[in-house]
């Protein structure tokens, strides 16, 4: 007789947004023990779930000043559950698993599909998890040790220190989890393209998604043996990249609080890691409080999207934003079929990519609205920003998180969470029913516009 737990987690699915809930509960009460935090006392509940749900879900937003207020304990919890957090938690236990007993069982492959891509083959699942883990460890590795050499070097940081500072960054970057160990972030060295570089570097690159890192990592390959998804999430990533960049450049050019004052030849990175930073990595070299309104609702749209599927970025993803772009040209053009690269996309895809995208716009929506009854002090764009943020497990902010009232912080909590697991996810792992419909009923023509 199975207990009503058993049946709820029967299908693997269901799984993975609990595994996330259980592994924040676990970073929480080790972020509340008073060795993780630096002076007397311990860190209260709402601080300890607030960072640990920030960690795990890869966003950044921060009601404490991380370096000042977390001991190296503190720290080390943080840089675990960024990581574990990032790559996914079912992936990393399947990981452990092969590790352990060198195979897999069935019920472990079938959550690691749900988490990792449900169109994967499953006899191909103990290479990918192999493979997830090497790409994490080689990217992240390269990172850390070109931004420990520079912070050791040209910075005169101990070696220990450096180290420490360019590991913690590296797999904060890779997992796109936007948390820093320097109070400002990175904004000490936003000309700097030995810090800014690889960590940007690495953020596109764990943004991309693992499918198109398999991809392009595989021997042969070549733009022509690309899958659709490769292409789209490559194109599209490029133009949203030189695109924000661009838009940053022109809007910001002049402004005094951020890149105005810099020589025309230093503007130029500030505003491109701006741009990458939006793509869910979080980390930030200017003041993204005083960025220009029109700048804030860029940021807005650019963290709306996010980053590829399967990978360490959230928001709506590159593919699903661009599909919607080919519905409307396919509409405007009187198109039967919408097509993309020379490729018909299928309803299944179109209808999927609609849900996700309106499922995303009610869930922020609901947000800043129950916000601006929490915090009407703010602004609406500031409120916008730091939704989207949360929503999008971006992280940045335009500096009002550690103000806000309690009932907004379990609100970002909220949305931390359902925007790392996705609200289609967590709508499907509630209410799982697998039906067919052996009948279809008439069709119909309703007015549209």
């Amino acid at each position: 007789m199975l207990t009503r737990f058993q049946k709820f987690t029967r299908h693997p699915i269901r799984l993975v947004p609990f595994a996330f809930a259980v592994f924040i509960a676990v970073v929480t009460v080790l972020l509340m023990l008073p060795i993780a935090r630096q002076g007397a006392g311990r860190a209260n509940f709402t601080e300890a779930l607030f960072t640990a749900t920030s960690a795990i879900t890869v966003t950044g937003l921060s009601t404490v000043d991380i370096p000042s207020y977390w001991t190296g304990f503190g720290q080390v919890v943080l840089l675990f559950a960024m990581q574990v957090g990032g790559i996914g938690i079912m992936t990393s236990t399947a990981f452990l698993g092969l590790l352990v007993s060198n195979k897999l069982g069935l019920r472990s492959k079938l959550v690691t599909q749900a988490e990792l891509n449900p169109t994967l083959n499953l006899g191909d699942l103990r290479s990918i998890i192999l493979k997830t883990f090497a790409i994490a460890a080689v990217v992240e590795a390269a990172v850390s040790l070109m931004l420990a050499a520079r912070f050791y070097f040209g910075y005169g940081f101990g070696g220990a220190s450096a180290l420490w500072q360019g590991l913690f960054h590296g797999v904060s970057s890779f997992n796109n989890a936007g948390i820093s160990l320097f109070s400002d972030s990175l904004m000490g060295f936003r000309t700097d393209w030995l810090i800014c570089g690889p960590s940007m570097a690495a953020a596109i690159i764990g943004s991309l998604g693992m499918p198109v890192l398999f991809e392009l990592t595989r021997r042969g390959w070549g733009r022509r043996k690309w899958s659709l998804h490769t292409k789209m999430t490559l194109t599209g990533t490029a133009i949203l990249f030189v695109g924000g960049w661009i838009v940053f450049l022109v809007f910001e050019w002049s402004n005094p609080g951020t890149i105005g004052p810099l020589a025309w030849y230093d503007k130029l990175l500030p505003a491109l890691f701006h741009s990458t930073a939006l793509r869910t990595s979080g980390l930030n070299s200017i003041d993204v409080g005083a960025l220009h309104e029109q700048s804030l609702m860029v940021s807005v749209v650019l963290m709306f999207i996010g980053g590829g599927a399967a990978g360490t970025a959230g928001g709506i993803k590159v593919t699903t934003f661009f599909v919607l772009l080919w519905v409307i040209w396919a509409e405007v053009r009187a198109e039967p079929d919408v097509t993309a690269f020379r490729k018909r996309l299928s309803p299944q895809v179109v209808r999927q990519a609609l849900t996700v995208a309106l499922v995303y716009v009610a869930f922020n929506a609901a947000a800043v609205v129950l916000m601006e009854i929490f915090e009407p002090q703010l602004l609406l764009e500031e409120i916008m920003y730091e939704v989207t943020s949360a929503a999008g497990t971006v992280g940045q902010s335009t500096g009002v998180t550690p103000l806000l009232s309690e009932p907004s912080l379990y609100l970002l909590i909220l949305l931390m969470y359902g925007g790392r697991i996705g609200p289609v996810l967590l709508a499907t792992s509630l209410a799982m029913r697998t039906r067919q419909r052996l009948y279809r009923y008439p069709e119909g023509r309703p007015l549209v516009g």
